[in-house]
């Protein structure tokens, strides 16, 4: 809008998920289906498109001509190919300039504005730089919160948690300015030739200002205005940090073929041969120019000196040669000291000086010391006994005894050669001289150095033809060597060769070679010599796993208790009570695992103390352990499997300390178990917990029991709510049986008064039989008559002899009795002797014929007569007849029956048998 540009494009893609970006100042972005296209304005054509999923304005940077350059259209794109890989294009030419695979998520990105950098950050907040020309990556920060370019330049700003970070010179990353803040970074602000950093730190804002001047050094070097660097720096004074941008401006001024601020740059940081051969260059320069109409830049001497400067030496050559001046060329070479390039040139120019410039080379050589080289340079002249000297003048007697190799008519100089193996001796190059030594047939001299120089390769292959006694000896030597210089494994092998088991041995456990070690102990028969090993050997094998061959290896030393230990330490303790019952006394593996145990036990390793008491056959132990730590499923486990006769009465035990700990359904569980379901029913009847009683006795009991339970409930609860519970469970009326025949007549009478009032005459009835054998025959008679059985009453008293209350209660409800109560108590008056009295109840009972019966049975005939003339007259004459039958029967009468007799009959009218 405020350029006035537009753009208008043919358009290919359809569909409802185009969409278009407009973050980026000078170009619009329009996605469509992972396709990214570029749409620059007041172009009329699409300036590229790309392949991509990652559509956000933070994983893509667009520069498009933002600085001048070296590049009349510097347009480049920086995207995401993945979430770990940035792609860069030239826009200009399609061409991928890199790639960069970076090892986590990418979540922010940037291109510098002459976009020759790149700046990314990674999910892991770490910053990170590609120099896109050299394609070199480098982490800046471990952790960024924030990140920016400074706008106009390539000066960089980062945050990095209570520090801002700036990169002034971004050629030299190591180089930042470090400033403490408080806060967030937000942004950053350039204008007026100033640059603010703006920092929030929650409450307020505050400003840091960065150097303007560092930050235009940049931007003059990317825009080529390298005068106005060299002022920036020249204000800022030389330090550690201006020393690099000097450096960074010489680089690029050369390049540039600006040689006065090049000879200026390296003047600044003291680097005078670089200045004074740029000062010599601009003469030559000048110089060309005065004599011609260009500035002398183009000049054969000026181009080969800048390529010198470059390092660039085959260019120089090409250069000088071209011009036909081979002189300069080798003077070039001979300047730089490059000996060979000027000799080499001179060759093959066919130079007539060669052979002089070979001497000069030579001598030079010798007076700078470089006798490997003039030696070297002599060998390959042939000049072999020169070339000799020269290395062994140099020190070199290896160089000097190759020679003598190569060249075997030499060795028949044996003055030359005890020469040579002297300096080889002398330089410790022990195996060289041996082999020179044995080419001249001396033997016992090769021996010897190959031994001092521990060539034993070569001293075994002597020894073999020449001294084989000494090939044992070598061996062991050899053997000694490779360990102290820890190649234990090979040293192994040629400890065996000579015999040298122990150690051989010892090499191995050192070597950590453990299954060989055993393979070599197995042959040692020395048990003594052996002792020492077998413990870290042992030890190894301990960590590796394999117990067995530990314990192998440490019963064989005489080690049991640290077998034994170490079974307890992996908790193989059935193995360690078997090992130490096998070597140890038994009351002190007794006595050792019950200590062991009970430290485990003060650990918490459960687990393990049981191991160890189940393995000492402490049993008892083990189940107290579990029944103090409450883990009750274990003590029955264990229980079960040592003690099974006494499984029942551990779950009743069990049931009974988890009852006291107040954990009810637990409880009931064992009681159940235990075949004790009537103790769960009590526990819960004693703790109120009604409703789990009576479901306890439905579900393990039986209909009784459970009814015994719902009517114990209901007693509880008393009242209607035990009358809605009875009914509940259709038990009211049989409760009330229960409760009036197991003498709960309270409740009973409660029961029925609230729902069944027809049961009260019932259960007063009894109730007063329950009191009549309590003896409580004054409270039993009120229940009799509650009971409408006053009849019972008159019979409790009559059974009692109670004759007064009987006969007080029948008048009173139930004149019926009367007769009764006055005949049971003629009878007892009878038994007594009491006979008038008895008569008279008798009488008054109307019962006359009661008292005759009782005066016959008693033998008072008399009085049976007189009672029946009284009462019965009508049953005299049978009653006379039978008693005089009575008395023909028994014979003779006494004189007073016979007269009382006759008394009887005169009465009745009997004259004649009175």
């Amino acid at each position: 809008m405020f350029t006035n540009l537009i753009s208008e494009v043919p358009w290919n893609g359809v569909g409802e998920n185009v969409k278009f970006f407009f973050d980026f100042e000078n170009v619009c972005i329009v996605f469509n289906v992972g396709e990214l296209s570029l749409i620059e304005y007041g172009n009329n054509t699409i300036l590229g498109s790309v392949r991509t999923e990652f559509m956000n304005p933070h994983l893509i940077s667009v520069r498009l001509n933002e600085r001048e350059g070296k590049l009349p259209d510097n347009k480049k794109l920086a995207y995401l190919i993945d979430l770990k890989t940035i792609a860069v294009l030239d826009l200009m030419t399609n061409q991928l300039l890199t790639q960069i695979i970076h090892e986590s998520k990418i979540d922010w990105l940037e291109l510098s504005e002459t976009a020759r950098k790149l700046l990314f950050r990674d999910r892991r907040q770490r910053l990170h730089l590609v120099d896109i020309e050299k394609d070199e990556k480098k982490t800046m920060l471990n952790y960024c919160s924030f990140v920016q370019w400074v706008p106009g330049s390539d000066v960089v700003v980062a945050q990095n948690r209570g520090s801002l970070c700036v990169w002034y010179n971004i050629e030299s990353p190591d180089k930042i300015t470090i400033m403490p803040i408080k806060g967030e970074v937000v942004e950053i602000q350039r204008s007026d030739s100033k640059t603010d950093v703006i920092v929030n730190d929650g409450s307020s804002t505050i400003t840091y200002a960065l150097d303007e001047g560092l930050i235009e050094f940049g931007s003059a070097i990317d825009n080529h205005d390298f005068k106005r660097a060299v002022l920036y720096l020249e204000k800022l004074g030389f330090s550690e940090e201006t020393e690099d941008m000097w450096a960074n401006l010489g680089k690029l001024t050369l390049e540039s073929e600006n040689l006065l601020i090049a000879e200026r740059c390296y003047a600044a940081v003291g680097d005078v041969s670089k200045a004074r051969f740029l000062r010599e260059t601009i003469s030559i320069a000048n110089e060309a120019a005065a004599h011609s109409d260009s500035d002398g830049m183009d000049y054969y001497q000026v181009r080969a000196r800048l390529a010198i400067m470059m390092k660039d030496y085959k260019t120089a050559e090409s250069i000088y040669l071209e011009q036909n001046k081979i002189e300069e060329a080798i003077q070039m070479y001979l300047d730089l000291h490059r000996w060979d390039d000027a000799i080499e040139l001179a060759k093959v120019t066919d130079h007539p000086d060669l052979e002089r410039l070979n001497e000069t080379y030579f001598q030079w050589l010798q007076e700078t010391g470089q006798e490997e080289k003039a030696g070297e340079l002599k060998e390959a002249e042939g000049e072999y006994r020169e070339a000799i000297r020269l290395y062994l003048t140099a020190g070199l007697p290896t160089r000097a005894g190759r020679v003598i190799t190569n060249m075997p008519i030499l060795a028949e100089n044996d003055e030359l050669v005890q020469e040579i193996a002297s300096a080889l001796m002398k330089g410790e190059f022990y195996e060289h001289a041996g082999d020179l030594y044995e080419k001249i047939d001396n033997y016992h001299k090769a021996l010897e150095c190959y031994r001092l120089g521990n060539a034993f390769n070569r001293a075994v292959e002597l020894a073999r033809s020449a001294f084989p006694e000494e090939v044992i000896h070598l061996e062991e030597e050899w053997g000694d060597h490779l360990a102290s210089i820890k190649q234990l494994e090979a040293a192994i092998n040629h400890y065996i060769e000579a015999g040298k088991s122990v150690k051989a041995l010892e090499a191995a456990i050192n070597a950590k070679l453990w299954k060989k070690a055993v393979e070599i102990m197995e042959i040692i028969d020395d048990t003594e010599s052996l002792s020492k090993y077998l413990k870290p050997m042992a030890q190894h094998f301990y960590s590796v796993g394999q117990y067995e061959l530990a314990e192998h290896l440490l019963v064989e030393g005489g080690m049991t208790r640290e077998a034994v230990d170490m079974y307890n330490r992996i908790g193989e303790w059935d193995k360690a009570y078997k090992l130490a019952s096998q070597f140890l006394d038994s009351g002190e593996v007794r006595r050792m695992y019950i200590s062991q145990a009970k430290m485990l036990e003060e650990k918490g390793d459960y687990k393990d103390a049981e191991k160890l008491y189940t393995s000492a056959h402490e049993y008892d132990k083990a189940i107290a352990m579990y029944e103090n730590l409450k883990q009750y499923d274990k003590v029955i486990k264990m229980v079960k499997k040592y003690y099974p006769e006494k499984l029942p009465e551990t779950y009743i035990h069990i049931a009974k300390k988890l009852e006291a700990d107040e954990k009810y359904m637990q409880a009931e569980e064992y009681y159940n178990t235990a075949g004790e379901w009537k103790a769960a029913v009590n526990m819960y009847r004693n703790l109120d917990m009604w409703e789990d009683a009576y479901r306890v006795a439905k579900t393990r009991g039986n209909d009784i029991a459970a009814k015994q339970i719902a009517y114990l409930w209901a007693k509880s609860v008393g009242g209607d709510s035990a009358v809605k519970l009875l009914n509940k469970f259709g038990l009211l009326e049989s409760a009330i049986d229960y409760a009036a025949e197991n003498c709960a007549f309270d409740f009973a009478f409660e029961l029925a008064r609230t729902a069944m009032k027809q049961k009260l005459p019932a259960i007063h009835l009894k109730y007063a039989m329950f009191l009549e054998d309590e003896g409580k025959f004054k409270e039993a008679e009120i229940e009799f008559i509650h009971a409408h059985k006053p009849k019972e009453a008159v019979l409790m008293y009559v059974h009692n002899q109670d004759w007064e209350s009987a006969q007080r209660v029948a008048e009173a409800h139930d004149k019926d009795s009367v007769p009764d109560v006055l005949i049971g108590q003629a009878r007892y008056c009878f038994e007594r002797g009491e006979f008038q009295k008895a008569e008279s109840l008798l009488l008054r009972a109307e019962r006359a014929d009661l008292a005759i019966k009782y005066y016959k049975e008693a033998g008072m005939w008399n009085d049976a007569l007189r009672v029946c003339k009284d009462y019965t007259p009508n049953k005299l004459l049978e009653l006379q007849e039978e008693y005089e039958s009575e008395s023909s029967e028994r014979g003779t009468r006494d004189v007073q029956h016979l007269y009382e007799q006759a008394v009887s009959w005169e009465e009745t009218g009997q004259y004649q048998k009175a």
